[in-house]
This record gives C-alpha cells, structure tokens and sequence, in this order.
C-alpha cells in the first residue's frame, strides 16, 4: 500500500478508537506516531516531531498559567464577581462567559484565551451550583466563534488573506474579518445559551473534588461545628488560614492534653477548637467544640490556624489527616499571596500575544518561567499544573497533519472534489469546499486542513471566473467549526479532562453549531464578498 492509503487507515482507525473509547486518548495519539512510523510514511523523528512542536509547548505553559491563576485566588475573585453580577442561571452565565471568551480571543491566541478562563468557568460552575460540563464546551465554542473578529484571531486567517493575495485577490482587513465573526458570535453564544442545557451531558469530572470551597459557606461549617465565633475574614485571609485535622492512628499526639488557645509545638499553629472523635465522654459529642481540655485520642477533631504555608506543613505531617487540604482553601481567598505578580505576568504575556514582538510559544514559556521566579508557583506546582493527556494527544495527532499533506493524501481528496464539482455554479463549489473543510478539521487541525482546500478554492475560483475572496473567507468560517471531536481543536482537548466529557459529547451542541456555519459561509459570505 502506498504512503497516501496507509494514512487514510490510521486515521480511521484513529477516528475508530477515539469514537469507541475503550482505548485511552493519550494511548491512541501515540499508536497513531508509531503506526505512521511503522508503516514507512514518516520518519522516526517525522513521526515524533509534534512532541516539540511549539503549540505543543505553548498549551502546556498556558496550564502552568492558569495554574498560577488559580492558586493565588484570582479566578475565585473572577468567579466570585461573575456570580455575583449575573446570578446563578445556567443560560445567563453561558451569555457572559461566551461573550468574555470571544472578545478575548480576538486579541490573543484562542489557546490562551480559554487556558485563562477555565479555571474560572470551573469556580463560577461550583458556586452557581451547576456542573462544570454545562459551561465548559460553550467556552470552547465561544472561543472558536471569538477567532473571526479579527486577523490575528487565528493562524487560518492570516493564511488566508495572504492566499487571497498571492491569487490575485487583495488581503483582508484587520477587523474585516468581524463582519463574518460577530453574527457568528452572537449566534454561537444564543444556540450554547439556549441549547446546552438539553444537549450537555451532566458530567462529573475526576479533578472536581480538589476545588475549593467558597470560605464563607466552608467559614460557616465550622462555626456550626466547633462554636467558635469568628468571621470569615479572620479565618481566611491573605497570609492566614484555618485548617480542620483528624488525629491519625497511631499518631504521635494520642494521649497529649490540649485546649483552646495553646500552640502547635513544631509549626506554632494556634488551636482554635477541638472535638471529640466520637460521643464517648463526659465532656464531648459529636459536632460540638471541646470547652476545656481534652486528652486526644485517634479521630479526634482539632482546628488550627496561622499561614498558610505552616497549615500545609503541618498538614502533610503523618500524625494528622486534613479534612481538606490547606492549598485548596488557600485557592479559595480572593486575591491571595502572589496574586498581582500573576496578574502582572499574564498582563505582560498577553501584551507579547497581542503585538506578535515575539512568537506565541516563547511568549508562554516566558511567563511560565517568570512564575516560577518570581516565586508564585514551585516547579512541582508547574508540573503538577499541565494536563500530560492533553499534551500528549496534540503531539501525537500533529504529525497526521503533516502526513495527510506530504503523502498527496490531501491531493486524492482535492481530486475528488474537483470531480464533484465539475463546472457548476460557484455557489455549490462554496457548499462542497465548506462541508470538505469541516469534515477534515474534525481530526486534523484547522490550519492543516485550509492549506489542504485552498489550493482547490482557488483553482475553482479561477476556472469559474469569480473572484477568491467569498472562497477564502468562506474557508475561515468552516475551518472555525471544528465542534465534533475533542481531537478537533486544542481548546476542544483542554475542556476534555476538567468537563468530564467522552468523546461523543461533543456532537450533540457542535453538529446545530457547524449547520449554522456552514449556512454563514455559503449564504452569507457572498453577500458581503460577492462572487
């Protein structure tokens, strides 16, 4: 079989593990390097080569990014004040944070745009009492709608414009392309708004658990608990916390004599309150605090507070088992420690994005690096940070693309269509270059896909006699709908693992979404750029 057939096989065996899910995506991305590899269409190094691509780089520093966010309590501020401004209604939430996602995008990459906004989609989920899978892809969507408005929006339409003009057309403006992006905005934002509440599947995912409480519903809890009669600002604040600790079996503190108002013997912890572990005993029960001493014993109840660097320390010591750990409450406190050097950071990453002075993937890596220094994330932080399942899929699946050109696969395609075709009207080569376009860009990217069409957009165009710019922007708005799988786009991946979703989740919202766009680019591209 020749390089070009053996590449049509990988990905529909791709397309096949994917849609089964019995194989695990980061599993399937690698077998489809290796198989690339094994079969004689790429190199060794051909095959490997996405694992040092610079997108590949770029979206892993955008989670450390977004870790740093998120840690020092800047996406709890965020959430709190979406919340806060637009209630707790799922459609309301949707309209905002689609909105926000959008315009965001138009001026730095959608990569970045959306990495900066997850963790706070996720806290403004948890405080509204919905599930983040209801949110999350219509902040992907949104993101994609978002990289019309304007040039530099995407890659796609910097390559097409500079198509246009190499087919004799002319370049497209810098906000040219909003004439297109924001009827697509507002009706992706209206069909996530109104649709995704029946067409989103109720999802948990696995990493909810480690989000951390509101502190004025978690503050309350423990005043319940053990009488104590603080408010929440001094229980949690910038530099200080409150941790909640069971005394563990066989821990060194059984036995020792405690009450109200000593201090920890290595962390200089004060004791808040304490409670018995059971209902045993002339002094305690279950729920309430210990007025005077108490002898502990396993199971015990103790409530400690100082910085929160000590609470973590002192949580992670084998004689104690938090009930919740210290950083995910430290998560919690609006703008907590080292919270303007995040902001600071991110504001001078988005400003590099923003002006192109350098590439996106140094950009990333700059900020990346600068958190570390600057001492708002440790390296395990940073590592800990980067979803590795999102990563390795991108790397695998890139070398596809590259593959799905270099074999003339994408030349069998083009032929194809072009068979089709014939000499008809300009209007049905549009329809069948769109729906093309948006079949390929569900599994190799969108950059990938238009390099593949544009060369038969303009020789149709120039056979037709018409002019390439209705082609050309038609091509950027299909190449937009990648709605169908996760493998789709990057953004459609790093909603993946924190919304829960599999692979057949994306279809239900996404294939309303593409009939839409798909209606954009052959109806109304040419009555904005005639024929």
């Amino acid at each position: 079989m020749d390089p070009a057939g053996w590449t049509f096989v990988i990905l529909g065996l791709a397309v096949v593990a994917f849609v089964s899910g019995r194989v695990p995506l980061a599993l399937v991305s690698v077998g489809v390097a290796l198989a690339l590899w094994a079969t004689g269409v790429l190199t060794l190094g051909e095959a490997f080569a996405g694992f040092g691509d610079p997108t590949v780089l770029f979206i892993a520093s955008l989670f450390v990014v977004s870790e740093a966010l998120d840690a020092t309590g800047v996406t709890a501020w965020l959430g709190h004040q979406v919340v806060t401004r637009a209630g707790t209604g799922r459609a309301r939430l949707t309209v905002i944070i689609g909105l926000l996602a959008a315009v965001l995008t138009a001026f730095i990459s959608i990569n970045g745009a959306v990495a900066a906004l997850l963790p706070v989609v996720v806290v403004v989920a948890v405080r509204a009492g919905i599930l983040p899978s209801k949110l999350l892809l219509p902040l992907a969507f949104a993101a994609s709608a978002g990289s019309l408005l304007t040039l530099t929006g995407t890659p796609v339409n910097i390559v097409v414009s500079e198509a246009a003009v190499a087919a004799g057309g002319r370049e497209f403006g810098f906000f040219e392309f909003a004439l297109a992006g924001i009827p697509l905005v507002l009706l992706t934002v209206a069909i996530v708004a109104l649709g995704g509440g029946r067409l989103l599947p109720a999802r948990t995912a696995e990493r909810l658990a480690d989000l951390a409480p509101d502190p004025r519903e978690h503050a309350q809890t423990l005043r319940d608990s053990y009488d104590v009669d603080l408010d929440t600002a001094r229980l949690f604040s910038v530099r200080e916390g409150v941790a909640e600790v069971l005394v563990a079996p066989r821990s060194r503190l059984i036995g020792r004599t405690v009450s109200v108002g000593m201090t920890t013997r290595d962390e200089n912890l004060v004791i808040l309150a304490v409670r018995r572990g059971d209902d045993d005993g002339p002094n305690a029960s279950r729920g309430t605090g210990v007025a005077g001493a108490l002898v502990l014993q396993a199971g015990d109840a103790v409530l400690v507070q100082g910085p929160w660097a000590a609470l973590t320390r002192y949580a992670q010591s084998p004689d104690v088992i938090a009930v919740t750990p210290p950083q995910t409450l430290q998560r919690a406190v609006p703008w907590g420690r080292g919270a303007k050097r995040a902001i600071g950071i991110l504001a001078v990453m988005v400003v590099l994005l923003a002006t192109g002075l350098v590439p996106a993937p140094v950009a990333g890596l700059l900020a990346a690096g600068a958190l570390v220094l600057t001492g708002v994330l440790t390296v395990p932080q940073t590592y800990r940070s980067i979803s590795w399942t999102t990563v390795i899929l991108i790397a695998g699946m890139i070398p596809l693309s590259s593959a799905f050109v270099s074999t003339g696969a994408a030349d069998v395609v083009a032929a194809a269509v072009l068979r089709v075709i014939g000499s008809g009207s300009p209007q049905v080569a549009l329809l069948v270059l769109c729906l093309l376009t948006m079949v390929l860009g569900q599994f190799i990217s969108n950059v990938a896909t238009v390099l593949v069409v544009i060369p038969i957009a303009v020789a149709i165009s120039q056979t037709l006699g018409v002019s390439v710019q209705p082609f050309m922007m038609a091509l950027t708005v299909a190449g937009a709908a990648a709605f169908l799988t996760p493998v789709a786009t990057p953004v459609n991946l790093m909603v993946m693992q924190p919304g829960g979703y599999r692979f057949g989740d994306y279809g239900k919202l996404g294939l309303p979404l593409m009939v839409v766009y798909l209606a954009v680019a052959v109806l109304y591209v040419p009555l904005i750029w005639p024929f």
